[in-house]
């Protein structure tokens, strides 16, 4: 990089146009959406999609709810042509779905494709010429004038040739290649000269696309060329007007969002945001925005792994684990402050009183994409207090009582330090068993109790133990079960202890379901430790927690 850029680059000039009111609007409806992975996507690939590839991804598109998908580009290869033959011959294209092909502005290239179409249903015929000062002066050396009379008369030629195969519902798109960089009034010409040609109405309107084919300023400055586009063009009305953002800034998904707020009618889009260089615009992304305010998107993206997996295959290209709604980790916290917001949230959801979505650091229910909520919290060194928690409460059921859930987070927090790595929900749940006594407790172990109750306040307890592996019996009394077995195990361990807190609850919703005890001694010395159980009795877990949390006293 040069210390004085200025000297290289030039700034791309702004719109002038003060009368903008797209800041003020709000996307309120889906656009029409165009997906272009077949095509434009398809050419960026290192390896093209073969036959097996392309449909496999067609099924993908109709299966989301595309309406309008760009099949290729049939005059560019046989296996471009052979495949929009395939299509139409073996009859895969839904009556409710219109493909679109790409033919560049040239006699040839547009007969070859009509030969592709025969029999097709519905069809966007979609013709482009690059439009840009720095395209007409270098690449083609030809005037304003030069330029407009190539498309005008690919527009006639496509005009003409859709009168011999009228079984076909043809709608036309014309794209000003280059759109961005092109003087605006001078697209204004361009598109109405076209138009004029082949002269649409309100019933049959045609297509006019305007590519961001090189992503050159913030995306106000699109959604003001878009405006005024939109208000100077003269026959906005018979057109549906289109955007085909690319992602050279980065800023595709927010270009095509104020896009649409500056009058655009339909986006051109890939899966993940495929496409030459950075890419196209994210058609994804852009749906579940909308989503999350509120807007239903038309497109389906429920089973979003199986997308993800299938476009992966086809592709052959990697999505990011951070991709917006799809990455793997996208619903995940390590962070401790945002695994406790999440935890609180699902708490408060639980006696939330309306059907909103309010949750921290999770904009979207994974569950509405189809992911569940087992990897919403994963823990490594990172991870706070309610990681682990949230990982025994998903798999185990376990609510763990806040002093316990601190404790035991520092236990994990010793072992991600140590291991400097994250640890899977079995390793965790390896380790709270083996800390708490539920795994490998073999200094104090029931095997068996019966109780009696001798008075309102008194209850005679009967433990049958194993004592280091050696069976004892023994008898107290107390005011409870607990207080009955405090005093026998002092009584025969000679530990002096005490019970400062106790906590309990079911692993289930049903009658029969298990319960886990929480009890936490301690002792004179300041020396304290927590039991843990689970039995089918509630009784039976209290007895076993406060014997794994005395055996810790014991050397």
């Amino acid at each position: 990089m040069i210390p004085n850029p200025e000297t290289k680059y030039r700034p791309f000039p702004p719109v002038h146009f003060p009368q903008r009111t797209w800041p003020d609007k709000k996307i309120t409806q889906a656009p029409i959406w165009c997906a272009v992975d077949m095509r434009d996507g398809n050419q960026s690939l290192i390896n093209p999609m073969d036959h097996d590839r392309k449909i496999k991804f067609f099924k993908l598109l109709i299966e989301c709810g595309f309406k309008e998908i760009e099949v290729g580009f049939p005059s560019a290869s046989e296996t471009e042509f052979n495949f929009v033959r395939f299509l139409i011959e073996n009859d895969m294209i839904p009556d409710d779905v219109t493909i679109q092909v790409l033919s560049a502005a040239r006699p040839d290239l547009i007969e070859r494709t009509f030969e592709a179409l025969k029999g097709a249903k519905n069809v966007v015929f979609h013709i482009y010429n690059a439009t840009a000062e720095i395209f007409r002066r270098i690449v083609f050396n030809k005037s304003e004038d030069e330029i407009i009379e190539l498309a005008t008369s690919a527009t006639q030629i496509v005009k003409d040739l859709c009168t011999k195969y009228p079984e076909t519902k043809w709608t036309f798109e014309y794209s000003p290649e280059n759109f961005s960089l092109t003087e605006i009034d001078y697209a204004i010409r361009i598109c109405e000269a076209v138009t004029n040609v082949w002269n649409p109405s309100k019933e049959r309107p045609m297509i006019i696309n305007l590519p961001s084919s090189v992503e050159v300023n913030t995306p106000n400055v699109f959604a003001d060329q878009i405006e005024y586009f939109s208000t100077n063009f003269a026959q906005r009305d018979k057109i549906t007007l289109s955007v085909h953002p690319h992602n050279d800034r980065g800023t595709a998904v927010a270009t095509a969002e104020l896009a649409l707020m500056a009058g655009a009618d339909r986006i051109e889009g890939c899966l993940f945001g495929n496409g030459e260089r950075t890419g196209n615009v994210d058609i994804i992304t852009l749906a579940m925005n909308m989503y999350t305010q509120g807007i239903n998107p038309k497109l389906d993206f429920h089973d979003i792994k199986r997308i993800v997996e299938i476009v992966k295959e086809c592709n052959e290209l990697p999505v990011h684990p951070r991709h917006p709604y799809a990455g793997e980790l996208v619903f995940t916290a390590f962070s401790g402050s945002h695994q406790d917001a999440i935890k609180k949230g699902f708490q408060a959801r639980q006696n939330q009183q309306h059907s909103y979505w309010e949750l921290p650091y999770l904009p979207i229910d994974p569950a509405d994409l189809g992911c569940s909520y087992e990897a919403v919290i994963r823990v490594n060194s990172q991870s706070g207090k309610s990681g682990a928690a949230w990982i025994l409460q998903q798999n185990h059921g376990i609510e763990l009582p806040p002093h316990l859930q601190r404790e035991f987070s520092s236990v994990i927090q010793q072992q991600t330090d140590q291991t400097g790595h994250e640890l899977t929900p079995a390793e965790i749940w390896d380790i709270f068993r083996t800390q708490y006594g539920l795994k490998n407790q073999e200094k104090l172990v029931l095997q068996e109790f019966n109780v009696e109750q001798n008075a309102p306040n008194s209850t005679k307890l009967k433990l049958t133990l194993a004592i280091n592996g050696k069976k004892v019996t023994l008898e107290g009394v107390g005011n409870g079960v607990l207080s009955a077995g405090t005093a026998i195990l002092k009584a025969k361990t000679q530990l002096d202890f005490r019970i400062v807190e106790y906590n309990e609850h079911t692993l289930g919703k049903s009658s029969d379901s298990r319960s886990i005890s929480y009890i936490k001694c301690s002792n004179k010395n300041g020396d304290s430790f927590w039991g843990v159980a689970i039995d089918n009795d509630i009784l039976g877990s209290s007895l076993k927690a406060l014997l794994n949390a005395v055996s810790q006293f014991i050397d």
